[in-house]
């Protein structure tokens, strides 16, 4: 007895979309991390205002110009995990929709 050729093809759409799937949560996971990189600059400069008053920062300015710097390229880092992770959510998310709408016997499992 061979296979119902739709069979196959709601095989491939099902395949498809667990792809899509598993490729949006690798962007999530993009976007967590993002936010990890972009909350540890916060933190350091929370920690360098709280510490401000035992320390002059003239003297340390030889410190403190790379920190910042090092702070600021952390920040940006973030700022682009996060909007690119958001970009690739978005996309995967009107991909799906695209599939249901093209597909509409699989529509009632994928919401």
């Amino acid at each position: 007895m061979k296979p119902d050729p739709q069979e196959g093809i709601d095989n491939l759409i099902f395949g498809e979309i667990q792809l899509l799937l598993a490729e949006k949560r690798t962007a999530l996971s993009t976007l967590r991390a993002g936010i990890a990189v972009f909350a540890l600059p916060l933190s350091v400069l929370s920690v360098l205002v709280a510490t401000s008053k035992h320390y002059q920062p003239t003297h340390v300015l030889q410190f403190l110009v790379p920190l910042l710097l090092l702070n600021l390229g952390l920040v940006v880092l973030g700022c682009y995990l996060i909007w690119h992770s958001i970009l690739r959510v978005r996309h995967y998310d009107h991909t799906i929709k695209a599939l249901k709408l093209k597909h509409s016997a699989i529509a009632e499992f994928l919401d």
